[in-house]
């Protein structure tokens, strides 16, 4: 008597690899991002360029002015023999930029404008970002040190 073989047929394991796929497939397409990593990024890169404009700020000398709405922020300062203003929009790393928390809160201590000029001491600044349920502090010192906070 031969006896019966066991195991998969290739179509079987084809079928079950497929099922697998579009499992993992709809998983990871549910998955929504996380809102505390994108405020800390916003927060981090925000960071990063309040340093950067403060450093050309005090190298060309003109003040630099960070401007915010709640779609995203931008830099600006007086154009060269005063023809309007410079928003920096072919500035590779000052150009205007998005939010990527979809819904941005921004509340400045003290209430007035974001200013980095060529003074190497200024006042503080704590700038508090907010997407409604996450909220971080980026802090300038007066010696024109930025830090997430």
């Amino acid at each position: 008597m031969v006896g019966k073989q066991r195991g998969f047929t290739l179509i079987e394991l084809m079928v079950v690899l497929v099922i697998v796929g579009i499992a993992s497939a709809a998983v990871s397409l549910s998955i929504k991002p996380d809102p505390l990593k994108m405020l800390r990024e916003d927060g981090e890169r925000l960071v990063q360029l309040l340093q950067l404009a403060q450093a050309e700020a005090r190298s060309d000398g003109r003040p630099i002015t960070w401007r915010w709405d709640a779609k995203g922020f931008g830099f600006t300062r007086r154009a060269d023999q005063g023809a309007g203003l410079d928003r920096f929009e072919n500035d590779s790393q000052l150009h205007p930029r998005r939010w990527q928390s979809p819904s941005m809160a921004v509340r400045v201590e003290p209430r007035k404008r974001v200013v980095m000029n060529a003074e190497w001491i200024g006042e503080p600044v704590q700038i508090r970002l907010s997407d409604g349920q996450n909220s971080l502090t980026v802090q300038r010192s007066a010696a024109g040190r930025v830090q997430l906070q």
